[in-house]
């Protein structure tokens, strides 16, 4: 009998958690299925992110490439400069030397000045000696001349040796340096032809480089004049943005929605939903084109002209924004549009040639953003979203607490009213085996006193003295007096 009652407890419960598991399975499929639309939504997004990525990318490779090989011209400049001056070092210090060189030939010159002068001396002297021998003897005259001759010829010999020392000490030097700073022109020279060599294909390469990077830019401005291009370029920086400051798509934001009015269709870019059922209306549709045409002038005139414009259709366009008056078409929304430009540049252009843009625009009840300040705002649009979510977690933990407190004191109450069909059984069992023990086997009994025969034996039934017992924490869990006296 326990073991029947045990078994018809397991079916209970087993069948209460097989509901359970069968709903929590229904839920399941439904998140499964919202899920996979998430999937494909995010592999569309994947995709066009990898096409700008790789635009973006070999953009960057080609920046980078441009600013190394700038990097190495100017390593390449430094060292032609630096041999330059080495040369010019040097070509001072030939200019020094071959200056001493000349005083040193100068001197000689002098020498030789000397020389001569001696040398006149030398026949004055003669001259007076062959005048003063007319009047002594010849003997006597060739005496004196002859060691007047041998001493002034020893004299002579000895100052023209030193006076050749000199010059040779003084000139020997100079030529070995000379030749020195030769072998060394001629090395700074070879150096500088290789050096002009590599600069020159260094320059050859940069400038292969750069026509690249100018075709690739080139080819770019193109495809980003592109009505339709240039509106799925400002769209994905639009999604780029918002990713970035955390607002998915599927439940912050919508793109390209279109409402029906007076005077036509009013189509913005972005629609971004605030936490408390505002709405705030972004259009990016900016004059690019002029900008990129302005860039791509060829002289400082036209380059001007075309910023001037470009200024002007930034104006101009925020001027419709705040015409079109996309508040009274979106309830929800402030009285305020966002004018996305899709860069820095694109703004200060367009604020250093018309400071009051700003001011102007919020007369306008029009909002300028760049890429750095559509991520501030959205950021805090999902501060608010995160506060939301918080808040309405918290709101469905707390009725979620409720349906299952609720729910629990119901499987409490049939377990209780199990108990006591239980206890019920267990005591309609037991009272009718006291009366089969007390009234019905001792009238079976004297059949084998009659003489009633029989192999088997009647066997003893037992009562069942055990009872489900209620737990004592569920029964402090009741408040009621009632409640607990029925579970105890």
């Amino acid at each position: 009998m326990t073991e029947a009652v045990l078994v018809l407890a397991g079916i209970f419960i087993g069948m209460s958690i097989a509901w359970i598991v069968v709903s929590s399975r229904f839920k399941e499929s439904g998140v499964k299925r919202e899920a996979e639309i998430q999937a494909a939504a995010a592999v569309q997004i994947r995709s066009l992110e990898q096409r700008a990525a790789a635009s973006e990318a070999l953009v960057a490779e080609l920046r980078q490439q441009v600013i190394q090989h700038e990097r190495e011209q100017t390593e390449l400049r430094s060292a032609f400069e630096r041999e330059q001056k080495d040369r010019t070092e040097a070509a001072t210090r030939l200019d020094e030397n071959q200056k001493r060189l000349d005083d040193s030939y100068r001197h000689l010159d002098e020498q030789k000045t000397l020389i001569e002068l001696m040398k006149k001396e030398l026949a004055d002297t003669f001259t007076a000696l062959s005048s003063a021998a007319l009047k002594s003897s010849n003997e006597d005259f060739l005496r004196l001349a002859t060691e007047h001759l041998g001493k002034v010829s020893a004299e002579t010999r000895g100052k023209l040796g030193e006076h050749q020392q000199s010059i040779d000490a003084t000139v020997k030097p100079l030529q070995e340096m000379l030749k020195r700073y030769d072998q060394q022109i001629r090395e700074l020279e070879d150096n500088r032809h290789k050096s002009f060599g590599s600069l020159s294909e260094q320059i050859r390469a940069l400038s292969g480089m750069q026509e690249r990077l100018q075709q690739e830019t080139n080819n770019l401005v193109t495809v980003l004049r592109r009505p339709k291009v240039s509106g799925s370029w400002g769209e994905l920086g639009l999604r780029r943005v918002a990713e970035l400051a955390g607002m998915a798509p599927y439940c912050d934001f919508y793109e390209q929605e279109s409402v029906a009015t007076e005077g036509g269709r009013l189509r913005p870019d972005m629609i971004v939903r605030l936490p408390n059922g505002r709405e705030i209306v972004v259009d990016a549709k900016s004059p690019v084109d002029a900008y990129l045409n302005a860039l791509s002038a060829g002289s400082d005139e036209e380059r001007k002209k075309g910023i001037a414009n470009y200024v002007a259709q930034v104006r101009s366009h925020m001027t419709g924004l705040g015409s079109k008056t996309y508040w009274d078409q979106f309830p929800q929304s402030p009285e305020l549009v966002v004018m996305y430009l899709p860069g820095e540049s694109f703004f200060s252009a367009a604020l250093e040639h018309d400071p009051k843009l700003i001011e102007d625009g919020s007369m306008r009840k029009v909002v300028l953003a760049t890429p750095t300040t559509f991520i501030a705002l959205l950021k805090a649009v999902a501060y608010g979203w995160q506060q939301e979510q918080v808040t309405k977690s918290a709101q469905e933990v707390n009725a979620l607490g409720k349906e299952l407190y609720e729910r629990f004191a119901v499987v409490i109450e049939h377990f209780s009213k199990t108990g006591d069909s239980l206890r019920k059984a267990v005591g309609s069992y037991n009272d009718g085996v006291r009366s089969l023990e007390s009234r019905l086997l001792p009238s079976v009994r004297k059949f084998r006193e009659l003489g009633v025969s029989s192999a088997k034996e009647i066997g003893r039934v037992s009562e069942v003295d055990q009872a489900p017992k209620p737990s004592a924490y569920l029964a402090s869990e009741f408040k009621s007096p009632e409640e607990s006296r029925r579970l105890l």
